[in-house]
């Protein structure tokens, strides 16, 4: 009798699990892969399609986990090799076994990640998602958006758009340096420039930052020293602009002309665009003109070394490295050039190297730099090409470079915060040779507590040891 009772019990458990799992809500699904034998998974929201594919274009001085790219009925696409992106074993391939390819669109862009194994569509309810921790896997956890048990099987979810767009998908985790890229606008005076009488000429380099820092010096009555501190916190809030020594100058005397002009506080991400829309460096951003062109090798020092090393961190979406390398190849004709270009948007940097050239640059001072394809569109020349290596990297993170000679890092410096202020150009100074040179924004200025030296030209200062 107490056996047959048991029985009963037992089938009302199961009757009112499988009642329990009619009523659970499916709000989330997720796509499941396999790395190493381990077992991840990513919002279906952002997979466009499977696929499988052996042959791609090879796409030259990109970093390891690029593959190439892949022609998915007429659409280029960029494909990455997640397995050796974070650092997991990759099998050997045996005979004309396809690779496993997941097509993702993050920001309206598509690319294709290789996994060893793509498992199902797995329904889950949300609110399973756990936290994350570092022994459910083993990527960083800064890359993982939580982990799930479905189907007696533990996955890590992925969070993607951390991953491939530089961003963080959730709140309250601290955000990796982003590379900003300013609207396009035509070339901005420096500040002090902005503000000359006219009929004057207005100061640059050195004269326009001490113009500037004239204006910071103001004394206190002039500025309400708590909106200063409300618009301060509101940069580093919606821009992650950090306001320190390098850049203090500039923002005292842009919030002195931002409240004579009657705005308010910086409310929103537009008013903190506007704010900051006069502090980006002349071209940045966009294909470089002649002129800025002319004042970038006038400011770079002689040097008959065979090979010029130079670091570009935040190098964004490639114009700054490519009319860098351009410049370069013109002011040292005789020497080998190798620029790092580095930047945290891993999307945006495997997308470098491919970067589509208007034709309007034939026309330009760039023309000697390119070359015309078979189909009438224009390309940098291969020498131009090999001289880039872009990169993914966070220049707060140690670098392996070696000794460089120039280190371009315009508008990079204000968008860290003062400790990785601090540690970046601590880096800089370590890694320049001898006779070295740095160059960062026209509005920023190297921390009070480092020793260089300065040369100036026009708007442009490089730094150099003192």
């Amino acid at each position: 009798m107490e056996a047959e009772n048991q029985v009963v019990v037992q089938t009302q458990v199961a009757e009112k699990e499988k009642e329990e799992d009619k009523n659970t809500v499916i709000d989330f699904k997720m796509v499941t892969f396999s790395l190493a034998d381990k077992d991840y998974s990513l919002d279906i929201m952002h997979v466009k399609e499977i696929v499988k594919a052996d042959r791609f274009t090879f796409v030259p001085n990109t970093m390891a986990f690029v593959r190439g790219v892949y022609n998915l009925r007429g659409e280029i696409i960029p494909i990455l090799d997640l397995r050796l992106f974070f650092g997991v074993e990759v099998q050997p391939k045996t005979g004309k076994k396809l690779e496993n390819i997941i097509i993702l669109a993050v920001d309206d862009q598509k690319f294709g990640v290789i996994v060893d194994k793509i498992d199902k569509v797995v329904g889950i309810q949300k609110s399973s998602i756990q936290p994350p921790h570092p022994l459910f896997g083993d990527i960083n956890i800064k890359y993982i958006d939580g982990v799930v048990e479905a189907n007696n099987r533990l996955y890590v979810l992925l969070d993607i758009t951390r991953i491939f767009s530089g961003k963080d998908a959730l709140e309250n985790v601290p955000r990796p340096h982003p590379t900003y890229t300013p609207p396009e606008r035509t070339p901005v005076k420096p500040a002090a420039e902005a503000a000359a009488p006219e009929g004057k000429k207005a100061p640059s380099g050195l004269a326009a930052k001490a113009e500037n820092l004239k204006a910071a010096e103001a004394p206190k009555s002039d500025i309400d020293d708590q909106a200063y501190k409300f618009a301060v916190e509101s940069l580093a809030n919606y821009k992650k602009f950090y306001v320190t020594s390098v850049n203090e100058s500039w923002v005292r005397h842009r919030f002195t002309e931002w409240t004579k002009a009657g705005k308010s506080q910086i409310q929103n991400e537009a008013d903190a665009e506007e704010f900051l829309s006069t502090f980006w460096s002349t071209c940045t951003g966009k294909w470089w003109t002649k002129e800025f062109a002319d004042s970038v090798e006038k400011i770079l020092p002689d040097n008959s070394a065979k090979q010029i090393i130079v670091w570009n961190p935040g190098c964004g979406k490639g114009t700054e490295s490519y009319s860098l390398a351009c410049v370069l190849a013109r002011r040292y004709p005789k020497s080998k050039i190798r620029v790092y270009a580095q930047d945290v948007d891993l999307l945006t940097v495997s997308n470098a190297a491919m970067m589509s050239i208007p034709a309007e640059l034939a026309d330009d001072w760039y023309s000697s730099y390119l070359t015309k394809k078979a189909n009438g569109e224009y390309t940098f020349n291969q020498d131009i090409k090999d001289s880039i290596m872009f990169e993914y990297h966070d220049c707060k993170n140690t670098n392996a470079l070696p000794m460089v000679d120039i280190v371009f890092a315009r508008d990079v410096v204000s968008m860290l915060d003062e400790a990785s202020q601090n540690t970046v150009v601590a880096d800089f100074q370590e890694k320049m040779k001898g006779n070295g040179i740095a160059i960062i924004g026209e509005n920023e200025a190297m921390p009070a507590s480092f020793n260089f030296g300065e040369n100036t030209v026009g708007a442009l200062v490089a730094y150099n040891k003192d």
